[in-house]
This record gives C-alpha cells, structure tokens and sequence, in this order.
C-alpha cells in the first residue's frame, strides 16, 4: 500500500478550520489508513496574486486507491469545502488539496503529476514535510533533509500542531 503525502492549504473563509476538516475528510477517505499530519505553518502566498496568507499542512495516509481514484477523492473533498475552480492560477481558495507524493511512484500526466511539480523549492512544503517524515527521499529529487538546506523558512510561521 503505498504512502501518499498531501498538501493542504487554505486561505479563504477560516483557513485552520478548512484544514481541520479536511484532516477529518482524509481521514475517513475509502481504502485508505490516515497516518500523520505536520503542524501548520502561516505563510505568505505564492504568486503575484494579492491575496490573504496561506496556512499550509502535509498529511500522510497509506491507500489503496490508484492515483488518479485519489485526485478525484481529494477534489470532491475541496469541492465539499467550497473550492471554486478558476482559470487564475495560484489564486486564493478555501482549500487546495495537493498530492505531493504517491509512495515510489512518479506520475508524469496533465491531469496529474507526481512529485508534484515545485515540491522541491516551496518552503511551505518542505518544512511540514519534514516534520512528519524527516528521513524521506523523495524519487528525483534526493534526501528531503538535503533540500532543505537550499530552502530558506523565510517568511513561515509555525503554529500549533493540530
């Protein structure tokens, strides 16, 4: 059963609660065994978008369900929470939920690309990632703790863990 790691984010409409209950969501996902979650970290948002900041999680669960079952999974669970889809990228939204990485496996499609695509540069990744998992490799990429030493925390807030 491979680990999946997620990227929750949110900076609309209560951003902590948003990610609250998409623990909850997670944690209830078919064929699935939820496992970890980082605390949350505040930071600013990414893009030239003006924007709210964004408060960020990664969650671990071990699934069954093929990649792409879990990207439908994730997207009814946003849609449940009131993401609105737009064509403006790196927009504000009430919650982005990211398939970071899906076990081994690497996932090069339109619809879908695993590890996701600037996994490795964005410190609001990295740092919750590291959090729950810090001796990961991530597949191209190398040792998780490596990246990091190339990634700044400049602009995150720690907040509680939840």
């Amino acid at each position: 059963m491979p680990r999946a790691y997620i990227g929750l984010g949110s900076n609309l409409q209560d951003p902590v609660a948003q990610i609250l209950n998409a623990k909850a969501a997670l944690m209830q996902l078919p064929e699935s065994r939820f496992v970890a979650i980082s605390p949350l970290y505040r930071n600013p948002p990414f893009g030239s978008v003006p924007q709210p900041a964004f408060v960020n999680a990664v969650a671990g669960l071990d699934t069954e369900l093929p990649g792409f079952e879990l990207l439908a999974a994730l997207q009814l669970i946003e849609a449940a929470q009131g993401r609105q889809r737009s064509a403006q990228r790196w927009g504000p939204r009430t919650l982005d939920l990211d398939i970071l990485l899906y076990g081994e496996i690497v996932i090069n499609h339109p619809q879908l690309q695993v590890p996701h695509p600037g996994l490795s540069e964005r410190n609001f990744v990295l740092y919750p990632l590291h959090d729950i998992v810090p001796t990961l490799v991530i597949p191209g990429f190398g040792p998780l703790s490596e990246l990091l030493q190339h990634c700044s925390a400049e602009g995150l807030e720690r907040l509680e863990p939840i």
